[in-house]
Order: C-alpha cells, then structure tokens, then sequence
C-alpha cells in the first residue's frame, strides 16, 4: 500500500505559462474522484491534458531527488507538484507499475492508462530550455490513469494494487515510445496491453499504417508563441 500526496489546480494566466493549470496545491481533506479526475482540478489544454483517459496524474517523489542532483543550484525548485501532478508516492516507479494496473484509491478504482508524455510547458517551469526532451530521454516521466469507478478519495487512504493485467511496464511503454527505433513488432505489444489509453493505441497504429514515428519536437520544444496558447 501506498500513502500519496494529494494535488490540485484551477487554470490561471501568467506571462510565462500563459493559460495553465500546471500550478497545483496540496490538498487535505477527501474529495470526491470522477471519471474526469479530482472535484475542483482543472486543465487548459484538453487536447492534450485531461479527459476520461487521462483523468489523474502520478508521478514518483523519489525522481525529484534525482532532478536536484542532476540541477543542485535548483534544489528548492525540484519538489512536488512542481510538474503538475494529481498524486505523488514514493516506491511506485516506470518500473513495477504496468499498464492496464487496477489500484483501489480510497471508494475509487483507478487504472493505468499510459505514461505521461512531457511538454513544452516543463520547460517554462523549470526554466531550462529542454527539460521537457531530458525528462522523455531519462523516462522519468510518471503516468495517467484513468477512473473506472468513482469515490471519496484522501492522502490519508492508501493506493492499493488490485490486479496486474498486462506484462508491460510503464518503463517498457516509454521505451517503446520514446527511445527505440521504428519497430512494428513493439508497437503491437504495446497495443496488446489492457487498459492502454486510445491516444496511445492510435499513435501506435499511425505509425504501423505511416511507416514512421512522429515528430516530438512541437510537443517538447512548443513555437515562439507557445506562452500564449
């Protein structure tokens, strides 16, 4: 069992940032869990954030330690939720949760659905220019999940694992995603995976059906007006 810290955010403009809800406070107290995520979260950019398949946000604790190491002049930057997080644990890593995983959360259930994809945005917030493409890189991403059955939830309410339901790690996911070469055979398995969220299983199948992978660099690097999107 695991004892998450709890997040959430209301979608505020800034300069740098422009429309973005990336800005969470933790939160005490339950609150009730829906299939679109926490009662009072918010996102700006539901294309890409949000939605039944991307209802909450996990992302390891422990990986902040390695970003101060990595950044030590940015140490008190480097502490959740910093990157945008629903849920920060520690001992859940890419390395022993899996996609299609069913955890009890509180009188929720909650599946894994894919890692995170890192934006543009992590770049504004950290101020280094490609923190983004270092945090896909190193595959220290986090995930999603989505929400199958609604409930009270609190950081006081331990997240459980329920079942496994596929032998495909979310560290395997992102390695299939973003650092192994073009390989249809890959793409398959990972599409084989249970519970794998829509946006991942059709970027999957464009790539069988185009016979490459897309370009990451709109999504890592944005354009000179991205603040403003």
């Amino acid at each position: 069992m695991y004892y998450p810290q709890v997040y959430r955010g209301k979608i505020l403009s800034s300069e740098t940032l422009g429309f973005s809800a990336i800005n969470k406070l933790v939160v005490n107290g339950r609150l009730q869990l829906t299939s679109l995520g926490l009662e009072g979260d918010e996102q700006a950019e539901t294309r890409f954030h949000g939605g039944p398949d991307r209802a909450l946000c996990h992302y390891p604790r422990e990986h902040y330690l390695f970003w101060r190491r990595q950044f030590p002049e940015l140490t008190e930057l480097f502490a959740s939720p910093l990157f945008g997080e629903n849920i920060s644990t520690e001992s859940l890593t890419e390395d022993n949760v899996y996609i299609g995983d069913i955890f009890r959360w509180g009188e929720a259930l909650i599946q894994v659905t894919q890692p995170r994809s890192p934006c543009y945005k992590l770049n504004l917030v950290t101020n280094i220019s490609d923190f983004a493409a270092m945090m896909q890189n190193n595959g220290r991403c986090g995930w999603l999940y989505r929400v199958i059955s609604s409930g009270l939830v609190s950081a006081g309410e331990p997240i459980k694992l329920l079942s496994r339901n596929s032998d495909v790690s979310v560290k395997e996911a992102l390695s299939i995603a973003f650092h192994n070469p073009f390989d249809e055979e890959l793409y398959r398995r990972l599409m084989g995976a249970a519970g794998l969220s829509a946006s991942w299983n059709l970027t999957m199948q464009k790539r069988i059906l185009y016979g490459k992978i897309e370009d990451f660099n709109r999504r890592l690097f944005g354009n000179k007006n991205n603040a403003k999107e």
